[in-house]
């Protein structure tokens, strides 16, 4: 077979000379796949089948309306593939407006987490903490080749640059502001072994096949509950076994209960090592949890109006000593000006 394969973040030069040569099967983003399209370079009249690959995926990053325009724009007469890891409302309605007459199979039921992966769980107060707790856990030698997860990409470039200061070992960073050619080659790097630690958004969170993944640390909690499932899902692979340890500040505890009702179990918890430095919280941090606490509160409870909801009483003005004296000597001396007026008249 003749494969191709298309995506952004590189010229299109290479990958349009690939197809002016012949290919059998391409494997594309939607928005590249458009692209080419519009360049005449693609050419759809003899496609036979058409496969939607982690459709639940493309669905929460918006790629909607790409994914239409692909359909206009080929046979009405095709086989037609759809793959999801979760099966939401959103991917039901979906495969009803893609596929004609469609037969389900399901190979494992949803949201079920590999039983080679032992799950454990810490409560951190702060990200402070978090950090210290990870530059412990590290010290185990266990930990061989790991992939901790941070929900952006604030936190993956501060956890990257907090570990190569500490020299644990090899490190990469993939997130979305990376470009191809550097995600591409930490990601050959990490399965060659020659690193030890990938810290990674949720890009990375799918679609990667690394057998001897020995750890996954989620630094954050996901708030997109299926994502943990597939984080976790980089370990304990082909057989081998593996370990997720998830790491849980105060405004995370409402999004963890959902993910463990969503993969029907009770994570067991650990508590956090004694020589490990438990850090006060600061004040901003506090803030922001607490504003994270009133939301998940409103998201229960419409009528709630939460901490921050009630603004300060504007102050009544209170005349002071000073203003009330000054008023009455002003008083005085209006007395004494009408008075002298009155003699002059006199």
């Amino acid at each position: 077979l003749r494969v191709v394969c298309l995506y952004g973040g590189l010229g299109p030069k290479t990958q349009i000379e690939q197809i002016e040569a012949g290919v059998d099967l391409i494997i594309a983003t939607p928005g590249r796949f458009m692209d080419l399209y519009k360049k005449g370079v693609i050419l759809t009249r003899e496609l036979k089948t058409m496969v939607l690959d982690e459709a639940d995926k493309m669905l929460d990053m918006g790629f909607l309306p790409q994914i239409r325009a692909i359909l206009e724009i080929i046979p009405v007469k095709r086989q037609n593939l759809l793959f999801s890891a979760t099966f939401s409302d959103k991917v039901e309605r979906l495969s009803a407006e893609f596929l004609e007459f469609p037969e389900r199979v399901e190979i494992t039921p949803s949201a079920t987490t590999a039983e080679t992966i032992a799950q454990v769980k810490y409560f951190v107060p702060n990200m402070r903490t978090k950090i210290n707790l990870l530059e412990h856990l590290l010290e185990n030698e266990e930990i061989n080749r790991a992939i901790i997860f941070t929900r952006s990409r604030k936190n993956a470039e501060e956890v990257s640059s907090f570990l190569l200061r500490k020299k644990v070992g090899e490190v990469r960073v993939i997130h979305a502001n990376k470009g191809q050619n550097t995600r591409i080659n930490s990601m050959e790097d990490f399965k060659a072994g020659e690193v030890r630690l990938l810290v990674a958004t949720d890009v990375a969170s799918r679609g990667l096949d690394v057998t001897m993944v020995s750890h996954v640390i989620n630094f954050d909690v996901p708030l997109i509950y299926e994502d943990y499932v597939h984080r976790i899902g980089r370990t304990g692979r082909a057989e081998n076994e593996g370990k997720a340890i998830t790491f849980i500040n105060p405004a995370e505890v409402w999004h963890f209960e959902k993910i463990e009702e969503l993969i029907r179990m009770d994570v067991p918890e650990v508590a956090i090592p004694k020589s490990v430095k438990i850090t006060e919280t600061p004040f901003a941090e506090q803030q922001i949890y607490a504003r994270e606490l009133d939301k998940l509160k409103q998201r229960e409870n419409p009528d709630y109006k939460g901490a921050f909801h009630e603004k300060k009483a504007k102050p009544k003005r209170n005349i002071g000593k000073g203003e009330k004296v000054k008023a009455k000597k002003s008083g005085k001396k209006k007395n004494r000006n009408q008075l002298k007026t009155k003699n002059r008249k006199n």
